[in-house]
Parts: C-alpha cells; sequence; structure tokens
C-alpha cells in the first residue's frame, strides 16, 4: 500500500466529505478511494469513518489521523517544493472559481498570458455566482466579491468591486431621473437574489462615510450579472451592476448613470484559498498573476472612475424630451 496516496485520499474524502466528489478531485475511479480506505483502515487496524448513504463522520481515531495527515502532506509539499522551486515550473491541475462577469470579462482575455508564463499548469476555470466551498469540491482558490465570512480561509485582496447606479434611457423617460435616495421609492428596480439564500439584495450606498441600504420594488429578480444587465437595457428597471461590465453601454449612451454624486458603496474583490502552512506553487503563482492583473485595471485598482461627460449629455437630452419624476408615466407591462 502507498501510504502517502492513501493519506492524500483520505484527507480528500474528508475534505469533500464525499468519497464520489475525492475521485473525481483526485481523477481516480470511485472503487480505487473506497479500495484505498478500506486498505487504510486494515492497515492501521482502527475504524477512520462511518459511513452511511447520506453522510460520512470521522471516528475519534479518524479525527486524529486526519489532522497528522493534514500536517505531514503540508510537509512533503513544502520539502518537495524547496528543491523544485530553483530548476522547474509550477505543475498540475489548478481549479479556480470565480464570478461569471469577472472571469468573461476580465481573466478569459487574459489568461494567454499566464499560460505562456505557466505551460505546465492544467488550469480549470468555473464562472459562477454561487458560493463555492473549496474544501468540499476540490477547487484550490476562489475569486470572491465583499468581506470574507469563513475564517478557517485565507483572502488577499487584489481590487475594489466599484458599483454604478443606472438604467435605460427609456427607462428614464417612462419613470423619470431619480436625484436622491428618496427618490428611488417611486422607482422600479432589476433586484439581484443569492443563489444560495435566495434573498434578494438590497441597494447599498455610501454617504458621509456611512452605509446607506435602500429596497427598492422590483418587477424581476435574477440571479447571474448578465442578465441583470441585459434585462436593465431592456428597461426593466434601475440597476447596480459592477462599472467595469458597464462601461462600453455608458459611454455608447444605451445606459445613463443615475446619482451620481451618491456612489455604490465599494467591496473588496479578493482571492481566497484554504488555510495552511504551505501554499502550494502553482496556487501562489496563479494569486500573484490575477493581482498583478487586477492592478493594472484602474476601475478594479480604485484609481480611476468614468467622466460624467456622456451621462450629463443623455440627462440633458430626456429633459428636453420630457420626463417628470413626480408623475411618471408607466408602461402597460409594469402596471
Amino acid at each position: 500500500m502507498d501510504r502517502l496516496q492513501a493519506m492524500q485520499v483520505f484527507t480528500r474524502v474528508v475534505d469533500t466529505n464525499s468519497f464520489t466528489r475525492a475521485a473525481e478531485t483526485l481523477d481516480l475511479p470511485r472503487a480505487s478511494v473506497t479500495t484505498i480506505i478500506q486498505n487504510l483502515e486494515a492497515f492501521l487496524g482502527t475504524r477512520l469513518m462511518h459511513r452511511t448513504t447520506r453522510r460520512l463522520s470521522l471516528t475519534p481515531d479518524g479525527a486524529a489521523y486526519y489532522e497528522r495527515c493534514v500536517r505531514i502532506l503540508a510537509d512533503v509539499e513544502e520539502t518537495e517544493s524547496s528543491f523544485q522551486s530553483g530548476n522547474k515550473k509550477p505543475h498540475g491541475k489548478l481549479r479556480i472559481d470565480m464570478p461569471g462577469s469577472i472571469g468573461r470579462l476580465l481573466v478569459i482575455p487574459q489568461l494567454c498570458e499566464f499560460h505562456l508564463r505557466y505551460p505546465d499548469i492544467d488550469l480549470q476555470l468555473g464562472l459562477t455566482d454561487r458560493p463555492v466551498d473549496l474544501l468540499q469540491e476540490g477547487v484550490d482558490c476562489v475569486v470572491r466579491v465583499g468581506e470574507l465570512q469563513d475564517s478557517s480561509l485565507v483572502a488577499r485582496r487584489i481590487g475594489l468591486f466599484q458599483g454604478v447606479s443606472c438604467a435605460s434611457p427609456d427607462y428614464l423617460r417612462r419613470y423619470g431621473i431619480p436625484r436622491t435616495l428618496a427618490d428611488l421609492a417611486q422607482h422600479k428596480a432589476v433586484n439581484y437574489f443569492s443563489s444560495r439564500t435566495s434573498r434578494v439584495m438590497d441597494w447599498t450606498f455610501l454617504v458621509e462615510g456611512k452605509e446607506v441600504s435602500v429596497k427598492i420594488k422590483g418587477i424581476v429578480a435574477v440571479n447571474d450579472a448578465d442578465a441583470y444587465v441585459t434585462c436593465g437595457m431592456e428597461g426593466f428597471g434601475l440597476i447596480q451592476p459592477a462599472r467595469y461590465m458597464v462601461l462600453p453601454q455608458l459611454q455608447s449612451g444605451e445606459l445613463v448613470e443615475v446619482l451620481p454624486d451618491i456612489k455604490p458603496l465599494p467591496m473588496p474583490i479578493s482571492v481566497v484559498y484554504p488555510h495552511s502552512r504551505h501554499l502550494s506553487p502553482k496556487v501562489r503563482v496563479f494569486v500573484d498573476w490575477i493581482a498583478e492583473r487586477f492592478d493594472r485595471c484602474e476601475l478594479l485598482s480604485g484609481r480611476a472612475s468614468l467622466g460624467n461627460a456622456c451621462t450629463k449629455r443623455t440627462f440633458a437630452e430626456l429633459e428636453e424630451a420630457g420626463s417628470p419624476l413626480a408623475t411618471p408615466v408607466l408602461p402597460e407591462w409594469v402596471a
């Protein structure tokens, strides 16, 4: 029995809480994972985990063995890396997950550069707006927007999520242009709901250094960033996306910034990975690379913002056409 492989398989089964998911992340047949665990328990002379059709749970011996395996495997990886770093580039499969809009608009267009630097890394890139459990799903690191909730993870801030309140010109002609936060009570929004909790997200603003949350009634809610922007462009309501997502539409006039003097609350963008004493070379180089890419982008680094020239011009056009805020004309599909 390969005891090092058995430790790797055992810790992966525990981390993912599944024989099947452990097999998938290790590129092994499920039957092999089952056999390795059975042989390991026979070799140690003790049961490591209780298995049912629905869940796995560690025995006291299994919990103690797991903690020691984690330390041993970290020491082995660190030892190997110390000898390999001088003459071998990072290699192996690297599983990353990030929001779809960040992946499609910011990361994928630059991936050729990453591949040229690190041709031996096999990158698996997941694009999803749902929360990802790194250990359960065998993901090496994720890009997340907002404050980190899980204290067992390590987060490195790489950018700033800057939102913008905006709407289509057609919507503003129908409803009028909000001038204050109080005016939002007379408007409709495209709402965004959490894939995990189904909770609709409030709009948040930074007012005199304090966070202010506002609930806006809506006629449609989505849980996908691209669909969110599309609904806004189709006139379903006000939206508050990331500025980098709608910069071309703001510049062309397809979307118009509203409340330009009351900015949405900015949120940190972080790359997150499990806490361990040693960060593998392939994860380290990806984290450094994506931090470098975000630092080059002014809209994500917090160093710049879009000017108001095109917005002001569109406001003037809308006001000339007539769109009184106090008495908006509601279209039939809103009534």
